[in-house]
C-alpha cells in the first residue's frame, strides 16, 4: 500500500510561493512630456519615441471630433 505523503513545513511552502510574486513594471519618464511610460514603447500621450515624433496625436484628436 502507498505511504501517506509527509507534510511540508510552512517555511518550505512559503519559500516556494515567493517565486509566484508579480514583478514590478519598469516605468521610465518620457523625455518630451514627462509622463510615465513603459520602456521601449512610443509615448501614448505625446507620440514621441527617442526624441522623435512617431505618431501624430493631433490627427487622432481631430478624427474623434468628426
Amino acid at each position: 500500500m502507498p505511504v501517506a505523503r509527509q507534510r511540508h513545513t510552512k517555511a518550505r511552502r512559503d519559500r516556494a510561493r515567493v517565486q509566484f510574486q508579480l514583478k514590478s513594471k519598469n516605468l521610465i519618464v518620457c523625455s518630451n512630456c514627462k509622463a510615465k511610460i513603459k520602456a521601449h514603447i512610443v509615448c501614448p500621450k505625446c507620440g514621441f519615441y527617442k526624441g522623435k515624433e512617431v505618431v501624430d496625436t493631433m490627427k487622432k484628436v481631430n478624427k474623434k471630433k468628426k
